[in-house]
């Protein structure tokens, strides 16, 4: 897709896989359209190509009504890129801009706004005012279809500055008001904080999750229950049925997610079904790109098929497992946590030490629901915990509180933005912290596509089967980039669940563990 006329053949053939990837537009309709909308195909002389929504809402064209482009799975290649422009594009979409501003984005990424609007406009066509603005009418555009706020609630929720700027951006971007996207099937529903069936109450919001097909729904849901824990996380339901639920911790307040396993049926592109409880819509944006990168719906599953399947050790398993996603996590301050405390023990034996800390140390919510009653512990709460509950060596304890103590400080970043590379090198300075932990933590908290943790035992013990070399590294850096973390998610359920066993313990200088001691993520 490096060029219009392939991009037009993707139009052509309504081809799914392109949707998110880039938008078209029709000058004799002003409209622009996801690759796979079901129109009649325009003529090739009347069409335009724009790489983000954003980019065809500043040339003039409005949102299709019929295939819905602001609703597309995201690019994949913003979480590939490590760039300033993808790192950029990753903390819009976690609503940086609306909470800190465009200086605030710009101030994360080291450089001046100027700077930072003119790599952006370059290279997507928008700068990040623009972009935030499109993701804005997105999220008014679902709450005016899916609730029945008023739109002065519907305004501020979404992250509009003022009443007018966001009936202007409706109109510039879907050529109608706000009552006309909302139509007589609004949900009745109750403003947030006045009833339980409002969408901060127990009802919740309901929102599609889209993503590219295949997806392995069933082997994504195994891997969350496997590691999910009593009070912050719960899987219900029987295996194809069932629904992950888990609490949020978010900038105005505690949220719930709970994502159901049935995937979709009715949309080219797939989608899954979350109902988010939010003590506040403000959190709405950040809460979807959260649940989005836990469960990896950003991915471009064909091109890592291309990829992988292409290898012979590979192949068999991409078949076996088509669309297996590499889960990410919610929130990378937990998930380092927890890497650490999965170190040296088994899957289920890290289950437990994550559970005994949170019940130690969690936060209670203000109404539970279900099974779910705690918010996973602040950095902060850590750093000056005894966690002699968990029953750890003290070894491990000491490096639970100086990884929390560097998390709290901000000596270790692991924002939705941040250097990949970098965040790596900090983890690496905090004593107990080594080469495969930090890998790990930049793999899943940090939704890395090109991590290959070439020492993990479990890995190299799946290779072994496959009458391979112990040693991956040489031989996997060019077949399997870009996408070796999904290399080791196919070798390692080969060995799931017998063999998850959890990192050994490390050291700031301990690269390589023992290879009798089989690792498996926490």
């Amino acid at each position: 897709m490096r060029t219009d006329e392939g991009r037009y053949e993707a139009v052509a053939s309504r081809d799914a896989r392109f949707d998110g990837a880039f938008y078209v537009a029709v000058t004799s309709t002003g409209i622009y359209c996801r690759p796979s909308c079901p129109a009649v195909t325009p003529k090739r002389a009347n069409v335009r190509f724009f790489p983000t929504a954003a980019a065809a809402h500043g040339a003039g064209f409005r949102a299709c009504r019929r295939c819905r482009p602001d609703a597309v799975p995201g690019s994949a290649e913003w979480n590939v890129r490590a760039d300033v422009v993808g790192r950029a594009m990753r903390l819009i979409g976690d609503g940086v801009v609306d909470r800190e501003g465009v200086a605030g984005l710009a101030a994360r990424l080291g450089y001046s706004a100027r700077q930072l609007h003119r790599h952006l406009t370059a290279e997507v066509g928008a700068g990040p005012l623009a972009l935030a603005r499109a993701q804005r009418a997105h999220t008014a555009r679902l709450l005016l279809q899916a609730t029945a706020l008023p739109a002065t609630e519907v305004a501020f929720a979404a992250g509009f500055a003022s009443v007018r700027q966001f009936n202007d951006t409706i109109r510039t971007v879907y050529a109608a008001t706000p009552s006309d996207l909302r139509g007589p099937r609004a949900v009745r529903s109750a403003s947030p904080g006045r009833g339980e069936d409002g969408p901060a109450g127990p009802g919740g919001l309901v929102v599609r999750l889209g993503y590219r097909r295949p997806y392995a729904v069933g082997e994504m849901f195994d891997y969350l229950a496997r590691r999910a824990l009593r009070g912050a996380e719960e899987v219900i339901g029987d295996r194809g049925r069932r629904t992950y639920r888990r609490t949020l911790r978010l900038t105005h307040g505690p949220g719930i997610a709970a994502v159901a396993e049935r995937p979709g049926a009715d949309d080219d592109a797939g989608w899954l079904e979350c109902r988010l409880s939010l003590s506040d819509l403000r959190d709405l944006t950040a809460a979807v790109s959260r649940v989005r990168r836990l469960f990896d719906l950003d991915a471009d599953p064909r091109a890592v098929a291309e990829r992988l399947g292409a290898d012979p050790v590979l192949a068999p398993l991409v078949a076996r497992h088509p669309g297996l996603r590499a889960p990410g996590a919610t929130d990378a301050h937990e998930l380092a946590v927890r890497a650490v405390l999965g170190q040296q023990v088994s899957v289920p034996a890290g289950r437990r030490l994550g559970e005994t800390l949170l019940a130690a140390y969690g936060e209670p919510l203000p109404t539970p629901s279900g099974g779910l009653t705690l918010l996973f512990p602040r950095a902060d709460t850590l750093a000056d915990a005894s966690l002699h509950e968990l029953g750890m060596p003290a070894a491990r304890r000491e490096t639970v509180r100086a990884l929390a103590t560097a998390l709290a400080a901000g000596d270790v970043e692991l924002d939705a933005g941040v250097d990949r590379a970098e965040a790596e090198r900090s983890l690496l300075t905090v004593r107990g912290i080594g080469r495969w932990t930090a890998g790990y933590i930049r793999l899943r908290g940090l939704g890395d596509s090109d991590v290959l943790p070439a020492s993990d035992a479990a890995l190299r013990a799946a290779l072994r089967r496959h009458d391979l070399a112990p040693s991956v590294a040489t031989t996997a850096e060019a077949a399997w980039a870009p996408w070796r973390s999904y290399a080791a998610h196919h070798l390692w359920i080969t060995a799931a669940p017998r063999a998850e066993t959890a990192a050994p313990a490390e050291t700031a200088r301990a690269e390589v563990a023992p290879l009798h001691a089989a690792r498996r993520p926490a």
